[in-house]
């Protein structure tokens, strides 16, 4: 199927997402990996929520948060590798105007969703080592129920004005998106005249929001470290830097390549096209699959209840 290159339009009723450029001969093969990682996704998060919710003695604060980012993990994989899929598979190319905005509104909005609850998990791990007798006064269930609600209202409301911009655009030249899924900067640069708002907000909301994030993450971590360093012993000091571990992992995972990415799309011209649209997927697909196994592998009660779970199935069969 062949789609042109120009058309007269002023706003589009569809747009046709290309996939991979220049690697569509090898989709099939390159929905191997993908499809791996979204099955992982869904099994690991579904995994964390379970054990969650039947273990007691994990209701509370952090394990809550991580309930709230497997959610949140989740939603996010959902809202974009099925039609990435679609594409590899069936060539299912066209989405409509309305459902791209939709698909770019979530993306963004779970992606900021993300960067909150990892501010929250970094608060809750700052209390729990500096101020250990006070843990559960201070987070209480009101207190963690509080901080997730403004966590989503936040994003909701920051990423609204994206598809807002968006919709305002005129689209004159093409409605071929040279991507896989509809990426914020990959529309934007589709759109006739200057788009330069919407650029400017994207980059807004790259330094001033998750910048932000990821400096109080940042500050907090080192009061953590402070504590720990003060602390008697080296097994001491292991084992409690052991228990941030798995949120410094997740951290890095989510941040590196959510802001190589974002900074690719706007100075990076003399990458390939399709090194863009990898990086791109890669920043939503790789952390969804990688939290459940960070936070199971690094998570002793997690670990523990797992292992239990795995057991007491194998006990049931062979009994």
């Amino acid at each position: 199927m062949s789609y042109s290159n120009t058309t007269d339009f002023t706003n589009p009723s569809t747009f046709i997402l290309l996939g991979i450029p220049g690697l569509e001969a090898t989709h099939v093969w390159i929905s191997i990996p993908f499809s791996l990682i979204y099955a992982m996704a869904i099994l690991g998060n579904f995994t964390i929520l379970f054990i969650v919710k039947t273990e007691p003695s994990l209701h509370e604060p952090m394990y809550y948060f991580l309930c709230m980012l497997a959610v949140t993990d989740l939603f996010l994989t959902t809202s974009t590798l099925p039609k990435m899929l679609a594409i590899f598979w069936f060539n299912s190319r066209e989405i409509s105007f309305s459902l791209c905005l939709t698909q770019l509104y979530f993306i963004q909005c779970f992606s900021v969703i993300e960067s909150g609850i990892f501010v929250a998990m970094a608060l809750d791990r700052y209390v729990a080592i500096c101020h250990p007798l006070r843990h559960s006064t201070i987070l209480t269930n009101p207190v963690v129920a509080k901080i997730s609600l403004a966590v989503v209202l936040r994003s909701s409301v920051v990423v609204l004005p994206y598809p807002m911009l968006v919709r305002q655009w005129s689209y004159c030249r093409t409605n071929i998106i040279s991507h896989s899924f509809c990426a914020h900067m990959a529309v934007v640069k589709l759109a006739c005249g200057d788009t330069r708002v919407s650029s400017y907000y994207g980059l807004f909301m790259l330094f001033c929001v998750l910048g932000l994030d990821a400096i109080f993450i940042a500050v907090s971590y080192m009061q953590i470290l402070r504590v720990i360093f003060r602390l008697p012993t080296k097994e001491a000091r292991f084992k409690t830097f052991l228990t941030c571990g798995s949120h410094i992992c997740a951290i890095v995972i989510f941040y590196i390549p959510t802001l190589f990415s974002s900074l690719m799309y706007r100075f990076g011209q003399n990458f390939p096209l399709h090194v863009h649209v990898l990086i791109g997927n890669m920043y939503l697909v790789l952390p969804p699959m990688l939290n459940p196994i960070i936070y199971g592998v690094k998570s002793k009660q997690i670990r523990n209840q797992l292992l239990w779970l795995i057991t007491r199935k194998q006990f049931k069969v062979f009994s």
